[in-house]
């Protein structure tokens, strides 16, 4: 179904990220993780295609302009496009608001809103060119309220606004953008939340359970595929009923 579609997934190191990343390899995109740590990344990538013929780890820090510029670069110069971007990569530094410090603030910030910047930024005049580009970018059910994340609540329901604007501006090239908002998923992190604090989160969920990255992923393939080729601008929430 991706077949010769090349895919960049960043944050795939892990979880979501990586789930995304083995989801689009499976339906036949080549695949390149990018992550913070490179050798994560690469591992990962190693993990999903031990050849390394289809998939691929890199280092990249979303927050700089000039990585993300140099990253994508040379994808290019190995790949020849980048015809699939997920903005997975994101950072929590939660704290209830009159105790968070600046540098919390701005550290999710830079990752959450300017690294979904940075990146669109890079592929957007290719996709363009080439008249062809699917851009999923990941926001979370934190965008409509959450105690303790105004930082981290803040950057989604920025990249949810992003996503709609920057999905009027690209749909005549042929480019679709679209968001996920996620509820509680269940993931390496949320695995360090107390067993009584992850009861209460299973209760508010109406399906009675957390999500799987699986089901984020498959939510993304479809974004990703010609099957979504008239959906742009969207935001589909993923809570199990949460959010109806």
């Amino acid at each position: 179904m991706l077949q010769n579609k090349t895919a960049v997934v960043t944050g795939a190191a892990r979880g979501i990220g990586k789930a995304i990343a083995q989801r689009l390899y499976n339906d036949g995109a080549e695949v390149i993780l990018l992550d913070i740590s490179g050798e994560e990344a690469r591992a990962a990538a190693e993990s999903i295609d031990p050849t390394g013929k289809r998939a691929q780890g890199a280092a990249c820090n979303v927050a700089s302009a000039e990585d993300v510029t140099s990253v994508f670069q040379g994808i290019v110069d190995k790949h020849g496009k980048v015809d699939i971007l997920v903005n997975n990569a994101g950072i929590t530094r939660d704290a209830m608001f009159h105790k968070m410090s600046q540098e919390q603030w701005d550290q999710v910030l830079d990752v959450n809103l300017n690294g979904v910047f940075h990146c669109c930024k890079a592929v957007i005049g290719p996709m363009r060119e080439q008249n062809y580009g699917k851009i999923v970018n990941l926001a979370s059910v934190s965008a409509f309220g959450n105690i303790g994340q105004t930082n981290y609540g803040a950057t989604k329901a920025a990249v949810i606004g992003f996503t709609k604007c920057l999905a009027k501006e690209a749909a005549r090239n042929g480019v679709t953008v679209n968001a996920i908002a996620p509820s509680y998923v269940d993931t390496d992190m949320l695995r360090a939340v107390p067993d009584s604090v992850l009861e209460k989160f299973k209760s508010a969920i109406p399906m009675g359970r957390l999500g799987t990255p699986e089901e984020l992923a498959a939510v993304t393939a479809f974004l990703c595929s010609d099957d979504s080729s008239f959906v742009t601008g969207e935001c589909i929430v993923v809570s199990g009923g949460s959010y109806m």
